[in-house]
């Protein structure tokens, strides 16, 4: 039986659409995730691309940065857990809540509560609080796009040498 609550998540990275891991949010095995629009954070924080794979991360650092970009979607508590795995919370990223600026119209089409232009809700994230400080020294992205103009492509974790992936992951980017 599915889960009846939904839970807001804000995703900035590799999740959006169009973007290489959204796949995971479309595969019904892992859960359930509706697109309900677009948003931008209230505040600014820094959304980065480090670690040799050229990983987006969004930085626990408040009033650095812009204000980000990214998409609203509602999802059930099987993807929240399987999101929660897939981005190593609460060991790696950490999972909490941002307040976004909604930015979508509503269609009409929309079942259920849609928010409105400019209405701030608040949704869950995954950030990274523990970061080697190089990571403020990048560029600050408002939008993430794989294949934008950064000349960093995202590395697909399929090609990553599966034995030492996380843990250079980790110590390319976490403070002790």
């Amino acid at each position: 039986m599915a889960s009846l609550t939904l839970h807001r998540v804000f995703v900035y990275g590799t999740l959006k659409r169009g973007e290489p891991n959204h796949h995971v949010m479309t595969n019904t095995e892992n859960g359930t995730a509706k697109f309900v629009g677009e948003g931008k954070t209230t505040e600014s924080w820094p959304l980065v691309i480090a670690s040799k794979y050229n990983i987006p991360f969004l930085l626990h650092c408040k009033g650095k940065g812009q204000r980000v970009l990214g998409e609203v979607h509602e999802i059930d508590d099987k993807m929240k857990a399987f999101l929660d795995d897939f981005e190593g919370h609460p060991n790696f990223y950490e999972r909490d809540r941002i307040n976004i600026e909604f930015l979508t119209e509503r269609t009409g089409l929309e079942s259920g509560y849609v928010p409105s232009v400019g209405e701030v809700i608040q949704c869950e994230t995954y950030w990274l609080k523990k970061f080697k400080p190089h990571m403020l020294e990048k560029q600050f992205l408002e939008n993430y796009d794989a294949k934008g103009p950064h000349n960093l492509p995202y590395v697909e974790r399929y090609a990553r040498h599966l034995e030492h992936a996380t843990y250079n992951v980790i110590t390319d980017v976490r403070q002790s």
